[in-house]
C-alpha cells in the first residue's frame, strides 16, 4: 500500500495521534475509487487540539519574527521540493486538473508561505501624532505620545474549503503564524489529506509542538467542536454562506473574531464596446477552473443588447471546445465535481433553469464517462433576474446570461443579489468601468480581467463574508490592535 493509502492520523500537539472515531474513505471524484483513509476525530480530540494550540500560544507569540520567518520559508521549501507527489494527491482527492493542482494548489501554497515569511518581518507599530493634553482630573498638562501596535489574536480555528485544499489552508495558516498566532485546522471532509501533508511540511520545517494542529471528520461535529472551543479566539472560515452564518452566530455569542469568505454570484457586465474575445476567455473560466466550484466565478453574465447574441454564441463555442475528462489527462480542461451529492445539486439547478423558462444553449448533461462526477459546462440564455439560477450560488460550471440596455440597468441587475464578492466589467471605455465600479456593492471589481492581484484585499459585501485578507491585509486580519500611550 502506498503512503497516501495508509490510514492518516491526526496532528495534535506535535504528535501524530490515532483518531477515536476510526477512519473514512476519501474518494477520487474522477474515478469514484478510494484515495486514502482520513481520520475521524472525536469531539474530545478536537477540543484537545484547541488546548494544545492554547498551550503553545505564549511561547510562539513571543518568538522573534526572524524565527517565525525562517520556519515559514523552510515550510515553503519543503512544499516546493515535494510538489510532484503533493500535486498528485491534490488532483486525486479534489478532482483538480494536473496543471491546476501543481500550479494553483501546491504552487500557490508554497508562494503564500514565502510571502508571509516576509510578512512576519513587516513592522507591527504605527506611530500616531502626539496630543497636547490640558490639565484636568486625569493629570497635569502635557504631551501624550501614542503607538498603535498589532498583536496576535491568539488561537485561530482555520476551517477550509474543498475546492483548493492547499492554497486555501496556506492562505489562513501562513499569515496567522506570521503574526504569532497558533492554529487548529479543520479541513473540508472531501479532501483533507493534502492539509495533513502541509502539517508534515511545517513539522519538518521546525514549527514547535502545538503551534499547528489538524483534526478532521466527515460529520459536522468536529468542526463545531473546534469553532465552539473556549480556547479558540478567532475563526477563519471559507465555505458556504449557510455554514458561515452558523459559525458567525457562535462567534457573536462567544465574542470570537470572525473572518468569513463565503458564497459568491459574480456578475460580468459586458458592454457593446468590449473586447469579446477577452470577455469570453475570462467568463469561460467559470466552466474550466475547478469545474465552476469557485466563489469568484462570473456566473451571471449581464450583456448589453448590441453584443448579447454574439457573446452567447462565443461562450457556447468556447464551452464546446473544453475537454471534459480525467484530471490526469493533459488535455483535460474540465474535471469532475467534488462528489455525487454535489453533482446531483448542480444537475437539479440545471433542471430548475429549464423549468423557469431559461434556454439551455449548450451542455448541462453528463458526458459519456464510465465513472466520475462529471457535468458538461452549461450555458443558459434568455434569463431574468428573478430566476433561481440567476439568484442562487450553484457552485458548478453553469452560466446564466441576461440582457441590458443602459448603465443604470446593468448596475441594478448586478447589485440585485444577496452576494457581493467579485464582479467584472468588460468595456473599452476604462474611465466608465472605473466609474461604474464605485456603484457595485461588491468586495472586488475586475476591469477587463478575471485575474487577481494577491496583494489586494480580498473579501465580500453582504452575504459574501466579513473581513479582508490577502497581502498585508491578512496580517491585519489575524491581529488585534493595542494602543500604547506615554507622557512626552
Amino acid at each position: 500500500m502506498s503512503a497516501a493509502r495508509l490510514p492518516q492520523r491526526l496532528f495534535i500537539g506535535g504528535e501524530w495521534v490515532e483518531p477515536d472515531g476510526g477512519h473514512y474513505e476519501v474518494v477520487d471524484p474522477a474515478t469514484e475509487e478510494p484515495v486514502g483513509l482520513a481520520p475521524e476525530a472525536s469531539r474530545a480530540q478536537a477540543l484537545e487540539a484547541a488546548r494544545a494550540a492554547r498551550t503553545a500560544f505564549d511561547g510562539w507569540s513571543r518568538t522573534e519574527p526572524e524565527e517565525r520567518a525562517r520556519i515559514l520559508r523552510a515550510a515553503a521549501g519543503v512544499i516546493a521540493e515535494n510538489a510532484g507527489p503533493y500535486a498528485d494527491l491534490a488532483r486525486a482527492e479534489s478532482g483538480a486538473t494536473a496543471a491546476t493542482a501543481r500550479a494553483l494548489h501546491v504552487g500557490v501554497a508554497a508562494a503564500r508561505f514565502r510571502r508571509y515569511a516576509k510578512g512576519a518581518l513587516e513592522p507591527v507599530e504605527q506611530p500616531l501624532p502626539p496630543q497636547l493634553t490640558p490639565a484636568g482630573p486625569l493629570g497635569r498638562a502635557g504631551v501624550v505620545g501614542a503607538l498603535a501596535v498589532r498583536r496576535p489574536v491568539g488561537v485561530v480555528a482555520c476551517v477550509t474549503s474543498y475546492n483548493n485544499p492547499w492554497a486555501n489552508a496556506a492562505g489562513k495558516v501562513a499569515p496567522a503564524l506570521a503574526m504569532g498566532n497558533t492554529v487548529v485546522v479543520k479541513p473540508a471532509p472531501q479532501d483533507p489529506l493534502s492539509v495533513y501533508r502541509m502539517a508534515e511540511a511545517l513539522a519538518e520545517a521546525g514549527v514547535p509542538p502545538g503551534v499547528v494542529n489538524v483534526v478532521s471528520g466527515s460529520p459536522p461535529a468536529v468542526g463545531e467542536a473546534v469553532v465552539g472551543s473556549p480556547d479558540v479566539d478567532m475563526v477563519s472560515f471559507t465555505g458556504s454562506t449557510a455554514v458561515g452564518r452558523r459559525i458567525a452566530e457562535v462567534c457573536g455569542r462567544d465574542m470570537k473574531r470572525p473572518l468569513m469568505e463565503l458564497g459568491g454570484k459574480g456578475a460580468a457586465l459586458v458592454f457593446d464596446d468590449a473586447d469579446l474575445g477577452a470577455a469570453t476567455l475570462g467568463i469561460g473560466t467559470t466552466f474550466s477552473f475547478a469545474s465552476g466550484q469557485i466563489c469568484t466565478a462570473p456566473t451571471r453574465v449581464i450583456a448589453q443588447r448590441g453584443v448579447y447574441a454574439e457573446l452567447i454564441a462565443r461562450l457556447a463555442a468556447h464551452a464546446s471546445r473544453l475537454k471534459v475528462g480525467h484530471p490526469a489527462d493533459p488535455g483535460t480542461v474540465v474535471g469532475p465535481l467534488i462528489s455525487a451529492a454535489h453533482r446531483d445539486r448542480v444537475e437539479s439547478f440545471i433542471a430548475l433553469g429549464l423549468k423557469e423558462g431559461a434556454r439551455l444553449v449548450t451542455g448541462g448533461v453528463r458526458p459519456d464517462a464510465p465513472r466520475g462526477f462529471y457535468v458538461a459546462p452549461a450555458l443558459f440564455a434568455d434569463c431574468d433576474g428573478g430566476m433561481r439560477i440567476v439568484r442562487e450560488e450553484i457552485f458548478g460550471p453553469v452560466i446564466a446570461v441576461l440582457p441590458f440596455d443602459t448603465e443604470d440597468e446593468a448596475v441594478a441587475l448586478a447589485n440585485d443579489t444577496d452576494y457581493g464578492l467579485i464582479d467584472y466589467i468588460f468595456s473599452a471605455d476604462v474611465p466608465r468601468a472605473f466609474r461604474l465600479a464605485s456603484r457595485l456593492r461588491t468586495g472586488g471589481v475586475g476591469v477587463n480581467t478575471v485575474a487577481r492581484n494577491l496583494e489586494a484585499p480580498f473579501g465580500g459585501f453582504k452575504r459574501s463574508g466579513l473581513g479582508r485578507d490577502c497581502g498585508s491585509f491578512a496580517l491585519h486580519a489575524y491581529a488585534e490592535l493595542q494602543s500604547l500611550t506615554w507622557p512626552g
